[in-house]
């Protein structure tokens, strides 16, 4: 089953964000979501991605030192949390899960099921 993102919104420059990502809870097995992005005109990017046990975490450089995944099973939940946006950070937000329990890197073929995404808009 799709995951669901919420959480998108306008934001000045300089301001934080949190998305959520609501997974089915028909997922018995905690298996690995990835956060990803597309802007207008641009290929979709991997942010990052966070183990099904969330011990371990992986990202993007773009995101490195500004962008945080956590989870909460008992919610069936993960979270991307942003901070110190920049206009190039606007782009439609998606969450996927992966392919198995691991969270290695950000190849699109890794992750199956996809949400329809959240708009994440940063501007004055």
């Amino acid at each position: 089953a799709q995951p669901v993102e919420s959480g998108g919104d306008l934001v000045q420059p300089g301001g934080s964000l949190r998305l959520s990502c609501t997974l089915s809870t028909l997922t018995l097995d905690y298996h690995a979501v990835g956060w990803f992005r597309q802007a207008p005109g641009n290929v979709r990017e991997g942010v990052g991605c966070i183990s099904g046990t969330g011990s371990s975490t992986y990202y993007a450089d773009s995101a490195k030192g500004r962008f945080t995944i956590s989870r909460d099973n008992a919610k069936n939940t993960v979270y991307l949390h942003m901070n110190s946006l920049k206009s190039e950070d606007t782009a439609i937000y998606y969450c996927a899960t992966g392919t198995t329990r691991g969270c290695y890197g950000l190849d699109i073929s890794d992750f199956a099921a996809w949400g329809r995404g959240t708009q994440v808009t940063v501007s004055r």
